[in-house]
C-alpha cells in the first residue's frame, strides 16, 4: 500500500513538474502581464481545440456590435509617482549594500542609479503610438472582413461610434475617445477626401460620465463602489503569500533587502517595460518564468473577483449595456422585414471603453466558462477561483481583455432553407469563440441568444441593482489560496 502510495505521489509530482516545464519553455512575458498586455502580442492566441462554426451558404451579414477597450496606454500619474518611489528606495537597498561593504556583484548593472522612464512626466494615462496603430489597424481589418457591413457612405445614423469619458484627478483622460478615433480613421481610410490617406470626418460620441450606464456603469453602480471597496482588501490579503514568497526569493537571489511593495511596483514596471516599451531583459528578468506566471494569477485573481465572475453585480450591472445590444439587433432585423431602404438603417453600432466595461459585458456573454459554470452564475452561485500555476486556467486578464481587447456580435440573415432566419456570431479578440450559451458554438440562432444568453439577466434592472439599499457586503476573504 506504502508503496502504491509513493508511485502515486511520484507520478503526481512528475505531472506537475512537466507542466511547470512547460510554462517556462518558450515563455515569452509579452504574453503575460494580464489586462496590461498589448493586442497584437495574443489577438490571435485561440483555443486550438475550438473548430469555429462554417457560415450557411446565403447568411449574410446586416449589422455588426462591438465593444472594445481602449489601446495601449501610458502609465496614470499615480503609478508614475509610484516608479519614482521605487527609484529611490532602489538607489537606498544598494547604498545599504555598499555601506556593509558586501559585493555587489549579483545586483543587475541597469538597477544600479535605474529611474523612471516616465520621471518628470506631468501627465499620463493617455493612449500612446502603439495604442492608436492597435484600433487603426483593427478598423482596417474589421472593413475588410465585412466588406458588405460598411459599403455605405458614412453616416452617423449608419454607423454609429460611441466611447466613454474618464477624468483622472483634475484633469481629463480621453484614451477611449482617442481610441474610437484611431478606429475610424482605420475603418474610413480612403472614403474620403482629407490628406494623402483620403480621410473623412465622422463622429465620436460620449454621455457624461455621471449618468453612462450603457459604458461607465461601474462608475454610475453605488452598490458596486461598496464592493469593491469592502473586498479590496481580502483581494490584497489572498496575494500576499504569493508576493512574500517571491520577495524572499529575490532576497536570496540579488543580495537586496526587497520589501513586498518593492516586488509589487517591479512587477508594475516589468509590465509596463514589456508591453510599452518592449523591455523584457531588466525589470522582467529579475524574475524566473514561474515567478512572472504567479505574478500574472495574482493580477487574474484580482480581475475575476473584482470585475469578473467572482461576485454577480461585477457583471450584472452591465445590463444596460447588453440590453442595447439586443435592441440594435432588433432594429436591424426590423429593418430587414420592412425592407428599408439600403442607407436608411444602422449597420454597426461600434463603442470603445475601459477594462471595467469589457469584463462584465464578456461575462454577461458568458464566455470562458464550462456549461455547467454558466448554470451557476445564471443562479448566481459562486464560482471557484481561477487555479494557480501550473495548473491550467480559461481566465486570463491577457485574453480577456488586453489593451484593445473585444467582443463583436455580428448578426446575420439567412436564407429560407436554413433552419433559423437571423443568427448571432460572436467573435472574442476578432476569432470566433465558444458560448456555452449557445451549445459551444460560436453561431447562434438569435431567439436561443436572447433566451438563454440575454433573458437570463435582462430580468435585473440596472437601479435596482445599484443603488436600492442592500446587506453590506461581508469582508471575509475569499477562497484562500491554498484550497485552489
Amino acid at each position: 500500500m506504502k508503496i502504491a502510495m509513493a508511485s502515486s505521489m511520484l507520478i503526481l509530482f512528475l505531472i506537475l513538474l512537466s507542466q511547470l516545464n512547460d510554462v517556462v519553455q518558450g515563455f515569452d512575458v509579452r504574453q503575460h502581464l494580464s489586462t496590461v498586455t498589448r493586442y497584437n502580442v495574443v489577438k490571435d492566441v485561440a483555443d486550438k481545440n475550438f473548430v469555429p462554426s462554417e457560415i450557411p451558404d446565403g447568411c449574410t451579414p446586416i449589422h455588426l456590435n462591438l465593444v472594445a477597450r481602449h489601446g495601449t496606454r501610458a502609465p496614470t500619474k499615480k503609478r508614475m509617482r509610484e516608479l519614482d518611489r521605487l527609484a529611490d528606495h532602489l538607489e537606498v537597498l544598494v547604498r545599504e549594500v555598499e555601506e556593509n561593504h558586501l559585493s555587489l556583484e549579483k545586483v543587475p548593472a541597469w538597477l544600479r542609479g535605474w529611474k523612471s522612464p516616465w520621471r518628470g512626466k506631468l501627465k499620463g494615462g493617455e493612449l500612446i503610438g502603439k495604442g492608436e496603430d492597435e484600433l487603426y489597424d483593427l478598423g482596417i481589418r474589421i472593413r475588410e472582413r465585412f466588406p458588405d457591413l460598411f459599403n455605405e457612405d458614412y453616416h452617423p445614423d449608419i454607423y454609429t461610434l460611441r466611447a466613454t469619458q474618464v477624468s483622472l484627478v483634475l484633469f481629463y483622460v480621453p484614451r477611449a475617445s482617442a481610441s474610437a478615433v484611431a478606429f475610424g480613421m482605420g475603418l474610413f481610410s480612403e472614403r474620403g477626401s482629407l490628406g494623402p490617406g483620403r480621410h473623412r470626418a465622422f463622429a465620436v460620441t460620449s454621455e457624461s460620465r455621471a449618468s453612462d450606464i450603457k459604458l461607465r456603469f461601474h462608475d454610475c453602480c453605488d452598490n458596486y463602489k461598496n464592493f469593491r471597496t469592502n473586498r479590496e482588501p481580502a483581494v490584497n490579503k489572498l496575494k500576499e503569500p504569493t508576493f512574500d514568497e517571491i520577495t524572499s526569493s529575490l532576497r536570496k537571489q540579488y543580495g537586496l533587502n526587497f520589501t513586498r511593495q518593492d516586488i509589487s511596483s517591479l512587477w508594475f514596471l516589468c509590465k509596463q517595460e514589456a508591453s510599452l516599451l518592449d523591455i523584457t531583459g531588466q525589470a522582467c528578468g529579475l524574475f524566473s518564468p514561474s515567478e512572472l506566471a504567479l505574478l500574472e494569477w495574482t493580477d487574474d485573481l484580482e480581475v475575476f473577483i473584482l470585475k469578473g465572475y467572482g461576485e454577480s453585480l461585477n457583471y450584472r450591472m452591465g445590463v444596460p449595456l447588453l440590453g442595447d445590444v439586443v435592441q440594435s439587433m432588433e432594429e436591424a432585423i426590423k429593418a430587414k422585414e420592412e425592407k428599408h431602404t439600403p442607407g436608411s438603417y444602422e449597420k454597426a453600432r461600434l463603442r470603445f471603453a475601459h477594462a471595467e466595461t469589457v469584463v462584465p459585458f464578456t461575462c454577461l456573454l458568458g464566455l470562458f466558462l464550462e456549461r455547467s459554470q454558466l448554470h451557476q452564475i445564471q443562479r448566481e452561485e459562486p464560482l471557484q477561483l481561477p487555479p494557480k500555476p501550473p495548473q491550467s486556467r480559461n481566465w486570463r486578464g491577457s485574453i480577456v481583455a488586453p489593451f484593445a481587447g473585444n467582443n463583436m456580435l455580428v448578426l446575420y440573415s439567412c436564407p429560407a432553407n436554413v433552419p433559423n432566419k437571423y443568427f448571432v456570431q460572436v467573435l472574442h479578440n476578432e476569432h470566433p469563440i465558444p458560448v456555452p450559451g449557445c451549445d459551444g458554438t460560436d453561431f447562434c440562432p438569435f431567439n436561443v441568444f436572447k433566451e438563454r444568453i440575454v433573458a437570463p439577466h435582462l430580468k435585473h434592472d440596472f437601479d435596482t441593482l445599484c443603488n436600492v439599499k442592500t446587506e453590506p457586503v461581508q469582508k471575509s476573504e475569499p477562497t484562500t489560496a491554498s484550497s485552489i
